[in-house]
């Protein structure tokens, strides 16, 4: 698999499951009082603008998913729906997004180092982007915590 592929996938996969994450807790909080709504809602934005740049440049690259996120989005928001039923403050919520900003962090930052070279600049442009976009979240969300 080329890099720029694989990079494309990464992205493809974190901004689907953000979108997805995202929308299931702006759900959950709906009729709740909770002043992190206006983050979540400015944040499900940006996913959705990132993920619709990635699929642009999949197909550009004529790059195709081979894998289904069903399961692994279906665990992620089952969890996220235990953990907001026991206890949905705005810190908690802010801890919970956290620690999915920093999971999908780590990945795409370890991506940009190791295919720095070889992949395609637009799509490690769009990666910086992601990332830059989690880092800025985290930060946001300090505020909640």
């Amino acid at each position: 698999m080329s890099e720029s592929k694989e990079l494309l996938i990464l992205i493809h996969d974190n901004c689907k499951m953000g979108v997805s994450s995202t929308k299931e807790l702006l759900k959950l909080i709906k009729e709740k009082d909770n002043k992190i709504k206006f983050l979540l809602e400015e944040e499900l934005q940006e996913y959705e603008k990132l993920y619709k740049e990635c699929n642009t440049l999949m197909k550009k690259e004529k790059v195709t998913i081979e894998h289904g996120t069903f399961l692994k989005d279906l665990t992620a928001n089952t969890a996220m729906k235990v953990e907001v039923s026991k206890d949905n403050s705005d810190a908690k919520i802010a801890s919970i997004l956290s620690r999915g900003f920093n999971m999908g962090n780590i990945n795409i930052e370890a991506k940009i180092k190791d295919y720095k070279k070889e992949a395609n600049k637009k799509v490690l442009s769009l990666a910086k982007e992601l990332l830059d976009f989690g880092e800025n979240q985290i930060k946001l969300l300090k505020d909640y915590l």
